[in-house]
């Protein structure tokens, strides 16, 4: 027998023959820890998938894995994916054209074909990752596009309410059926693709733009705001606007709940708040004012499940200090939605002025120590690249797993209690593998807790897989206890199991 064999066997033969409980260990294990750790994949204008356009479908395929396994090995728990940057669509769409980020020419699929969302979906929860798709509402055409516009985008098929806006389409947010199209484009996807999230991002009314000479551009409603005014509207235009957007964020929060109650609903906007409610010595760009976002309405009224407020400043800076902003963000929560803000990761480059990974994790340290539970990361392109170690770094932050926070105001009733059974692994008896089932159908992941002498270790395993395979001791402690939960796709953790162990009795 080798040595490893028969450190494993003594091991089992210690807990058979363990009949006086111990009183120096917990026999019940801590609760689950819970944390959102996200990165944001963009594809517009390429940034981080597909790497360029045109690439081969097995190459876009590479990528994909490539990403979620690199997501999976720093211990990230989701990926939001841009699928709609531009009145387009990286995923099989009737409603609106292929995206030209995928094959150069819009409107043209890939080929060999394939679905690109249904492949996220399926790698990201393979491995126990959500996936939350990702949608500009209102952006109609980019300043990076290049191919022409296919027959079937809105801007031809309906070009009263798509505007020219400086070097992008925009649609016109007063006109309903922009609206309308925004709103089916969300549901399709809802209720064809098993999404855990729908997210849109801070593209509200665009920017503001500057005509040559420095003279700002005003975004070009002006018929819907007549048709506005005839209809016996007496909102000021800024209102108007301001209400054509909550309108919309309202609307999208209640049509993704409609189609899947589960699916989360997320807002990820500029991070500073309206003038006249920010914290003293607070400034910056308003986008209350100028791109009509509502923020601090929509959270107080909880018209979301997650507010992630890109805060993309360093630590120390004095008009926009990253913890005053994420106080003043958790103070408007008063509706107990989840609030996880951006982190401007991919500002850590190969130029003067690029942050220092101790940056990051600063930033990540603070929204602990604030009991902030969850960040994202932009954009999956710095992970990727590991730049100046970021990805190494994260790796220790995200040591031990955890689940997604729970969403209870969703749906509050726990999944049934798993039934669990432990046996040594045929051929590896250094491992034991779970077999789990499940009688819930929405049984989305199975949490486990295995003790090694006085000590906890917490990990995570997908619903699907059925199986988990798991450590017979750990720096030479033998395993002695064993606790499984099953969580729902809201993250409601059903009652737990206590696992008989391979040759003993689970106390």
């Amino acid at each position: 027998m080798t040595g490893h064999l028969l450190a494993a066997l003594a091991a089992f033969a210690m807990l058979a023959s363990c009949a006086v409980p111990r009183t120096d260990v917990d026999d019940v294990p801590p609760p689950a820890p819970r944390e959102f750790r996200a990165a944001w994949v963009a594809s517009v204008a390429n940034i981080d998938w597909p790497s360029r356009p045109g690439l081969s479908s097995a190459a876009q395929q590479e990528e994909v894995v490539r990403i979620v396994e690199r997501a999976r090995s720093i211990g990230l728990n989701a990926l939001i994916v841009q699928v709609r940057p531009s009145a387009d669509a990286l995923y099989a769409s009737a409603l609106e054209p292929w995206s030209e980020y995928l094959t150069g020419t819009q409107g043209a699929a890939p080929q060999p074909f394939y679905d690109p969302l249904a492949m996220w979906v399926a790698e990201a929860h393979r491995r126990g990752i959500e996936l939350h798709a990702w949608f500009n509402p209102y952006r109609a055409r980019h300043s990076s596009a290049r191919s022409p516009l296919a027959p079937n985008h809105i801007a031809n098929t309906m070009p009263g309410i798509v505007k020219p806006y400086g070097d992008f389409l925009w649609l016109d947010p007063g006109e309903p059926e922009a609206a309308r199209r925004t709103l089916e484009v969300v549901a399709d996807v809802a209720r064809r693709y098993d999404i855990d999230g729908v997210h849109i991002d801070d593209y509200f009314y665009p920017y503001p733009v500057a005509a040559p000479g420095g003279v700002e551009l005003d975004f070009p409603d002006g018929p819907s705001w007549q048709r506005y005014l005839l209809d016996g509207g007496s909102l000021a235009r800024d209102d108007w606007r301001r209400e054509n957007v909550d309108r919309l964020v309202e609307r999208l929060h209640d049509a993704a709940h409609r189609v899947k109650p589960w699916v989360r609903f997320g807002v990820s906007p500029f991070g500073v708040g309206r003038p006249d409610l920010r914290p003293a010595g607070v400034s910056g760009f308003s986008q209350y004012d100028r791109i009509y976002a509502n923020v601090e309405l929509w959270l107080s009224r909880g018209w979301l499940d997650y507010l992630a407020p890109q805060l993309y400043w360093p630590l120390v800076t004095p008009a926009q200090p990253f913890g005053v902003l994420l106080d003043y963000w958790t103070a408007w929560n008063t509706a107990g939605r989840h609030v996880w803000p951006g982190l401007f990761t991919s500002r850590i480059d190969a130029t003067s002025a690029s942050w220092s990974v101790d940056e990051i994790a600063g930033q990540i340290a603070l929204v602990r120590a604030r009991r902030v539970d969850g960040h994202i990361h932009f954009s999956m392109a710095a992970l990727m690249e590991n730049r100046k170690g970021i990805a190494d770094r994260l790796r220790i932050a995200y040591e031990t797993p955890a689940l997604v926070p729970a969403t209870p105001w969703l749906a509050d009733a726990p999944p049934a209690m798993p039934r669990v059974s432990a046996r040594i692994t045929p051929g590896d008896p250094g491992t034991i593998t779970l077999d789990v089932a499940s009688e819930s159908p929405d049984a989305w992941q199975v949490a486990i807790w295995a003790r090694y002498g006085t000590a906890w270790k917490f990990r995570v395993a997908p619903g699907s897989a059925h199986t988990a395979r798991l450590d017979a001791s750990v720096d030479g402690r033998p395993m002695d206890g064993l606790v499984v939960s099953a969580v729902n796709r809201v993250g409601v953790e059903s009652a737990r199991a206590s696992v008989v162990l391979p040759g003993s009795v689970a106390r």
